[in-house]
């Protein structure tokens, strides 16, 4: 059965889900298991001693890569193990796992694939992700903006607002932008995007996680050495109970000390209490970008959240109480990939344009930052590396990708060609 894959790698997971061609039309994105445990794949890759790759949990080594989308664009590589790794290679890395896992899934491969990107890069930084998703016979796969691909995923979910603000919170970062319906019924980013690159759910964690700590400091003096230990998995019972206390009023943090087990009692507000400056900087960042574009609050159809960490109750609470009109989804943390997919149908068979004139444009776009060279509407497709592609809606390269291994997971082998390819980098680096 044909379907469109999108995909959503952030800073600490990945998603994705497909729609599916049924029926003579394309159904509803659904979300995608990706890896046999609970809640999404982690965007944590770990170097094993043979030179592969491992996907999933790492560990706290110098084998471990995190956060390696924020590091696209970077000048300095990444250093596991001593060994120098492009970020956007390992980002590209991690879709092609993608792509394998769901192709392996259905027995063939998806008709159009529609990866998203933070809303604030440019040319230069979709280049390089191009270059690499190159490498891996990816060189097709059409790159979207954040903003544009949670729109789209509301709107897969029956949002017809014609003038929104997206609001999306992951592990690791925020951005917020305004999106538009244009004369062809598809979203686009309105105006600069503004980003936090060091705020999110992660952080949310470690707020609690220094509340415990505190609790605790007579019993972490009292434990002695083997207290370190213990708080290893302290970051992991702080994950677990802030997704309890989206959805219930007190959760316990629990920890194995070498003196015996301790649990400390968290209420949502206590909760809310330590997130709450965090949560008002984003508040005040969308209300900012409201303001440049000469809106009120008021005026937008809704505000669409996304990302995992804009679960958390007081998200909601906050923008409400800032007048903004909230528009959540079941799942936000699938919004994104949802959304790619549903753009990625739309643009395989576009809808007839609406009777009568064109919805309100809203603001003006901002013309000739570097913002504005990231601002992409669906049907758009950014250039992809390696022989050229023809115009921006012809979404056949006029030469096929050189073939790519398949991946093993786990542990994941590095293709042959790419690991030459790395060789070679670090040869011109070294």
């Amino acid at each position: 059965m044909a379907y469109v894959l999108g995909i959503d790698i952030g800073n600490t997971s990945t998603v994705a889900a497909v729609a599916r061609h049924r029926d003579g039309h394309w159904g509803h994105p659904e979300p995608v298991a990706l890896h046999p445990g609970p809640g999404p794949l982690p965007s944590t890759l770990l170097l094993s001693t043979d030179g592969t790759f491992t996907l999933g949990e790492g560990d706290e080594s110098e084998r471990t890569a995190r956060g390696v989308l924020s590091r696209v664009g970077d000048d300095v590589p990444l250093l596991l193990a001593g060994e120098r790794y492009r970020p956007e290679t390992l980002v590209a890395l991690l879709a092609a796992h993608v792509v394998d896992q769901v192709h392996g899934a259905r027995g063939a491969p998806a008709e159009m694939i529609v990866l998203s990107h933070p809303a604030s890069w440019g040319r230069y930084r979709c280049d390089l992700l191009h270059n690499a998703l190159w490498d891996y016979g990816l060189g097709a796969v059409t790159l979207l903006p954040r903003t544009v691909t949670v729109a789209e995923g509301h709107a897969a979910r029956g949002f017809a607002g014609g003038v929104a603000a997206v609001y999306a919170l992951g592990g690791g970062t925020f951005e917020t932008a305004l999106v538009r319906r244009n004369a062809r019924d598809r979203y686009e980013t309105v105006g600069v995007p503004a980003t936090l690159t060091r705020l999110g759910g992660a952080d949310f964690d470690e707020a609690l996680a220094g509340h415990v700590r505190s609790v605790l400091a007579r019993d972490l003096a009292t434990a002695g050495p083997g207290a370190r230990t213990a708080l290893r998995q302290l970051p992991v019972e702080c994950e677990r109970a802030k997704r309890e206390l989206t959805v219930g009023s007190q959760t316990d943090v629990a920890l194995s000390l070498p003196t015996g087990p301790v649990r400390v009692p968290v209420t949502r507000l206590e909760f809310e209490e330590l997130i709450r400056p965090a949560v008002q900087a984003t508040v005040e960042l969308l209300s900012q970008a409201v303001r440049a574009a000469d809106l009120a609050p008021a005026q937008l159809d809704g505000v669409l959240l996304a990302g995992g960490a804009s679960r958390v109750p007081l998200v909601a609470e906050l923008l409400a109480t800032a007048g903004f009109p909230v528009e959540t989804a079941p799942d936000p943390q699938n919004t994104a990939a949802a959304g790619a997919a549903a753009a990625g149908t739309r643009i395989l068979s576009p809808r007839p344009l609406p009777a009568g004139p064109p919805p309100p444009a809203g603001p003006p776009a901002t013309v000739g930052t570097p913002a504005a060279l990231a601002t992409a509407s669906v049907g758009s497709v950014a250039r992809t590396a390696g022989p050229p592609v023809g115009p921006a809606d012809d979404l056949t390269p006029r030469e096929e990708p050189p073939p790519r291994p398949p991946i093993r997971y786990p542990p994941l082998d590095l293709p042959k060609r790419s690991r030459r390819k790395l060789a070679r980098n670090r040869g011109h680096e070294g």
